[in-house]
């Protein structure tokens, strides 16, 4: 069997350093493994907000989690706070980790159905540990020796400076054998004989050969794209979303332990507190909203002193039709875009190395390797794109075109069997691996307005008066909960200021 020796990572940023920090560190030299960066060539750097899965690949890498905040300018991120999404003046949490305590056969949210109607249960938020101490402005890590309780379920994820995360992810890389290569990308070359990448041409004349390619080329796509022309699938009928401006403005109070998301007249606007800034950015759609405006309205509703002139981009959204073609594999932004508004991209990139790494190619590259990394990354990349779109579907706004095209939309068909199912009875199933779990889809489809017509039928094996005082004491176990736990700027004072 011929092994692969080299490996050529093309491209630098949060996709680039967190490719070559996972596979430096658990390939321990086995590969000559080198990354192509240009200081010339910027970076996106908008991704600041991530999802709790990010904590395996800390772990992966044995990263101290306060060293981690410190050094990337870091807070601790609950879960997301959608604002106007339903309708104007409503808002409601999309929080990680549990909600509630399930009872008997059934899951929190099916009794609160049931209760709700009668006016005997709270806002649905009380039933979430995540969601009441983000409501507080609170943050504690979970105790596991305190599994019983509410304060041993918490789950939280980061919010940093990328800029910040690829220098740290860099200097870890290198430490591990990863040779940086300074330079622009000025030509690939192909094989005549069966399309694979052979090399690449550096603007100084250098070429560089390897066996396995990661384009991490950002929207450019350097190799995966403009060499190997592997077609790209766009899923702007769904999400017309085409355009972002990000800007950071000065920190300010209260120094909140989650993401917003703030609907706006043809988009969204969002605010991720850091510790030393605020980073800010609206995500619209050109058909519908001019650029200046865009601009003007999202300058017009910082809540600090702007620090920074916009940095403005361009996408489609979708995906490239493979991922993984011949012996190159797209990482971030080079195998497609997500618009962040469940701040999945690193996430994404994230998933994609892992997976690269579960299903290493030797040389011979098994087309069957191949496509199985592909089914598993459009499968992944599509259920997103599903929980992505119900946000702009299940919407009253009719307050504008954009809200209006967006709720009379159609949806892919697994997005429509999950909306009719939940609408019936409450009820989520969570399909394979999929990333958003039954809670994720529970909170959302219930904020954005989907209220079931029924309840699971066995939630009536119980009388009311015992699932009044279920419901109750959720709630009063988690405010007890909350009241003891300190503010999230106590709590990144004392563990890991920057």
């Amino acid at each position: 069997m011929q092994q692969i020796k080299r490996i050529l990572i093309v491209g630098g940023g949060t996709a680039g350093w967190m490719t070559a920090a996972l596979l430096g560190k658990l390939f321990q030299g086995l590969y000559e493994i080198t990354l192509i960066e240009s200081e010339e060539i910027g970076t996106i750097g908008v991704g600041e907000a991530t999802i709790p899965a990010i904590k395996k690949y800390n772990e992966l890498l044995e990263i101290d989690e306060n060293d981690f905040v410190r050094r990337t300018q870091g807070s601790f991120k609950l879960g997301i706070e959608f604002v106007d999404w339903t309708r104007l003046g409503d808002a409601y949490f999309h929080s990680f980790g549990v909600i509630g305590q399930d009872l008997g056969w059934l899951r929190c949210h099916q009794y609160w159905l049931k209760m709700r109607p009668q006016g005997r249960a709270a806002d649905f938020s009380a039933y979430s540990i995540n969601s009441a101490a983000a409501r507080a402005n609170k943050f504690l890590r979970a105790d596991p020796k305190m599994a019983e309780s509410p304060i041993g379920h918490i789950a939280h994820a980061f919010q940093f400076d990328a800029g910040l995360y690829a220098r740290f992810l860099r200097s870890y890389a290198e430490a591990r054998g990863v040779i940086r290569r300074e330079g622009k990308v000025a030509d690939v070359t192909l094989r005549s004989a069966d399309g694979f990448v052979e090399s690449v041409t550096m603007a100084d004349g250098e070429t560089i050969a390897a066996d396995l390619f990661i384009d991490c080329s950002g929207f450019r796509g350097l190799i995966i794209e403009q060499a190997m022309q592997t077609g790209y699938e766009s899923w702007t009928h769904w999400l017309p979303c085409d355009r972002a401006i990000a800007v950071p403005c000065a920190r300010t109070e209260p120094f909140t332990p989650y993401t917003r998301a703030t609907a706006r007249t043809a988009g969204w606007q969002w605010r991720i507190p850091l510790q030393h800034r605020t980073g800010n950015g609206h995500v619209y759609s050109s058909a519908h909203i001019s650029d200046e405006e865009a601009e003007a309205q999202l300058l017009s509703n910082l809540d600090g002193e702007q620090l920074a002139e916009p940095n403005r981009l361009r996408f489609t959204t979708g995906k490239r039709k493979r991922i993984w073609n011949r012996n190159c594999v797209a990482i971030g932004l080079a195998s497609g875009f997500l618009e962040p508004l469940e701040s999945t991209s690193i996430h994404l990139i994230q998933s994609s190395v892992i997976r690269l790494v579960r299903l290493l190619p030797d040389g011979g590259f098994d087309p069957a390797t191949i496509a199985e990394f592909n089914r598993q990354t459009d499968f992944e990349y599509e259920r997103i794109r599903d929980f992505i779109i119900l946000h702009y579907k299940a919407t009253e706004r009719d307050d504008t075109p954009f809200w209006r095209q967006c709720r009379d939309m159609e949806v892919p068909d697994t997005l429509r069997r999950k909306i009719d199912l939940f609408a019936a009875n409450g009820r989520v199933f969570r399909e394979d691996d999929e990333l958003f779990t039954e809670e994720s889809w529970i909170q959302v489809f219930l904020g954005q307005g989907v209220i079931p017509r029924g309840y699971d039928p066995l939630v009536d094996i119980r009388p009311e008066a015992q699932v009044e005082e279920y419901l109750g004491n959720v709630q009063r176990v988690i405010a007890k909960c909350v009241a003891v736990m300190p503010s999230h700027a106590e709590f990144v004072a004392k563990t890991c200021a920057a």
